[in-house]
């Protein structure tokens, strides 16, 4: 029996020349080593190709040694050459496959067996945890999140800053979030403006929005929060491993909820068309010029926007060039004198007709 390494080895191609020598040794009954230039003559092959023709057929076992007469070689069935070439590969296959499904059979059985004591896991965790639990590295705050999310009958809000979202949290996200979805979940999640140029975060919402996801966008929001079935919700902690707050009070949990249902009321709908670019464009800029007037840093300004200090700055210079502003300051007061500091109005650096002199330069 040939051993895993011959099997392995890939097998001659059938090419169009050892098909023709097979039909010929069939018709002549047999092949010998003095025929084969005769072959190739009627053939129309070369000699050395007719050779290489019958070194392919004798390697799919398509001719075998006569048994009174082992110098001459005898045609075989396709049918007998597939049962000899591939039977013990495909005995090998069968095994295997018959082991994963054992194997398979198995982790569900684990998976079932381990799946009965989530109702004492949650009741437990629930009577222990108490009002507030903190969670203190961002694994135990993964494995929370997770556990409730899972666990959730009715409703997810969160609010995400950032101007993009990292890859890996995306893709984690992905199925947590689809599968939350088709159990009839509802997810309402707020983003800033920005998020809808960070491919990656437009992709992942494509996805959960046509699976019935709810995204709004503003151009700040507050800081990071998630609340479960209007029961728990995960705050961010003060701490350098990235932990969470895990908060059941409900006085603190109904707070929370309002604040997310006015940050909710100012979002716009997620879209990412050149109208809707233009519109967090302008919102962005708004929110710019507020900022520059309440006199608010360059990198505290990029954070709160979600977007690095340097784009920021990019911002601020088009802001002044637009406004006719030598410095910051000056573009903050012209901003707020102009009415720009005030998110309705348009970004329309126009003086109004009211007999006033042009402001001064500061």
């Amino acid at each position: 029996m040939p051993d895993r390494a011959e099997r392995a080895a890939p097998s001659p191609r059938l090419d169009e020349r050892a098909q023709s020598l097979y039909g010929w040794v069939v018709r002549s009954g047999h092949m010998e080593a003095a025929y084969v230039g005769t072959a190739a003559t009627e053939l129309g092959l070369e000699p050395a190709h007719c050779q290489d023709a019958l070194d392919t057929l004798a390697a799919l076992h398509l001719l075998r040694p006569h048994e009174e007469h082992p110098d001459r070689l005898v045609p075989v069935s396709p049918e007998a050459a597939t049962a000899q070439l591939l039977g013990a590969e495909e005995a090998e296959l069968r095994a295997a496959e018959a082991a994963i499904r054992d194997r398979q059979a198995r982790l569900d059985q684990l998976k079932a067996d381990l799946s009965t004591l989530s109702p004492l896991y949650l009741d437990g965790r629930d009577r222990t945890a108490g009002a507030f639990q903190l969670l203190e590295d961002m694994h135990m705050v993964r494995a929370a999140l997770s556990d409730a999310v899972a666990n959730c009958t009715l409703e997810v809000l969160a609010i995400q800053p950032g101007g993009g979202h990292p890859e890996a949290a995306l893709y984690e996200s992905l199925a947590r979030d689809t599968a939350m979805l088709n159990r009839g979940v509802r997810l309402r999640s707020i983003y800033q403006h920005l998020t809808r140029f960070h491919q990656p975060t437009r992709s992942y919402a494509d996805v959960i929005l046509a699976a019935g996801a709810e995204i709004r966008t503003r151009a700040e929001v507050p800081s990071q929060m998630i609340i479960v079935d209007r029961l728990t919700a995960f705050v961010p902690a003060r701490l350098e491993t990235g932990g969470a707050l895990v908060v059941r009070e409900p006085s603190m949990v109904a707070f929370l909820i309002k604040l997310f249902d006015n940050e909710w009321g100012q979002a716009v709908p997620f879209a990412t068309g050149p109208a809707a670019a233009r519109t967090v464009s302008e919102a962005v800029k708004h929110t710019i010029a507020t900022l520059l007037a309440d006199g608010v840093k360059d990198d505290v300004i990029a954070r709160r926007l979600g977007m690095s200090t340097r784009t920021c700055r990019r911002h601020i210079a088009e802001l002044l060039e637009q406004l006719g502003a030598q410095s910051r300051f000056q573009a903050g007061a012209l901003a707020e004198r102009l009415g720009l500091t005030t998110p309705d109005r348009p970004l329309d650096t126009t003086e109004p007709d009211d007999g006033a002199d042009a402001p001064a330069t500061a």
